[in-house]
């Protein structure tokens, strides 16, 4: 597994990190021993960044239980405050994730979003101190966008930022990867798949279940979801001839980018996780990036 470093001077993490949210139950119910057991998976496979959120549900249970018996010390662990980013929820924030995670630090302690309500100098000093205090070996960001990260910075130093990043959806090329590049900040891309999208799995008329988030997003519905699924397949083809799957493109896509530190993928079984770690050790060529970029292009 190929490792990058994270930020200026951060660890040294696998470019493949396992993202928690579908283990959470949003994108439908997942048994718990199978959860754990996808975790497990992404060990063995050399991947060494888990990723989740107080707000991925049952998530960090799940992830504490599957790090018991000497495990912990195999995974750069992170996880995100949500939601309420006032000083006093966000140390209340870490306390309980640590305690999920059955843990006594995480190695990098995120905020989730941005949220104009709570002051952003009082986050991140508080951001800072459960830093100072061991609570947390780095803080990062998430989903802010350039304005945001700047005034952030004006506080506390951080070493990564995570954005939503993906064939489908690339609006931190616009200036997000430049101000990454020029900090030198980590950037840790959550979404690569876009939700299922670029995974080849689904034909338009697809009904998703009511469990599952994707039944109310427009974008997996109607014309808009046939739409990107006939991108999705054109992709395919693309890389089929390098004997790849969709998946393995749309990560491998993203790692041809020196900046970014560890595509974050979300699996629900040992067999997704197989699959997401062929999307590193190889790269794309100049003709093949052209090939794709002219399927994005089309309307």
């Amino acid at each position: 597994m190929e490792k990058r470093q994270l930020g200026k001077d951060g660890a040294h993490v696998s470019v493949i990190g396992f993202g928690a949210w579908p283990i959470g139950g949003a994108m439908g119910a997942v048994d718990e021993g199978a959860a754990i057991s996808t975790v497990h998976a992404g060990l063995d496979h050399g991947i060494t960044l888990i990723d989740t959120a107080q707000s991925y549900r049952g998530s960090e249970v799940i992830i504490g239980k599957a790090l018991k018996d000497g495990r912990r010390n195999q995974v750069f662990l992170a996880t995100k405050v949500s939601g309420d980013y006032s000083p006093d929820a966000i140390r209340r924030a870490m306390e309980n994730s640590l305690r999920a995670l059955q843990t006594d630090h995480v190695d990098l302690y995120q905020i989730h979003g941005w949220n104009p309500q709570y002051p952003i100098d009082e986050s991140m000093e508080m951001m800072e101190r459960l830093r100072q205090e061991g609570k947390t070996r780095y803080i990062g960001v998430s989903n802010f966008n350039v304005e945001q990260m700047k005034l952030a910075a004006q506080t506390a130093s951080f070493h990564s930022l995570q954005p939503r990043y993906n064939l489908l959806d690339r609006e931190i090329e616009e200036d997000i990867l430049f101000y990454c590049e020029a900090g030198d900040i980590g950037i840790l891309p959550h979404s690569p798949l876009a939700k299922g999208l670029l995974t080849g799995k689904y034909t338009p008329g697809y009904q998703f279940p009511a469990d599952d988030e994707r039944s109310g997003m427009p974008r997996f519905q109607g014309e808009e979801f046939r739409r990107n699924l006939a991108k999705a397949e054109k992709l395919k083809t693309i890389a089929q001839r390098r004997d790849l799957t969709l998946v393995q493109l749309a990560i491998g896509w993203q790692l041809r980018l020196s900046r970014i530190t560890c595509v974050l993928v979300g699996a629900k079984t040992p067999e997704q996780v197989a699959e997401h770690v062929g999307g590193q050790g190889w790269q794309l060529t100049e003709s093949e990036l052209q090939a794709i970029e002219a399927v994005l292009a089309e309307g």
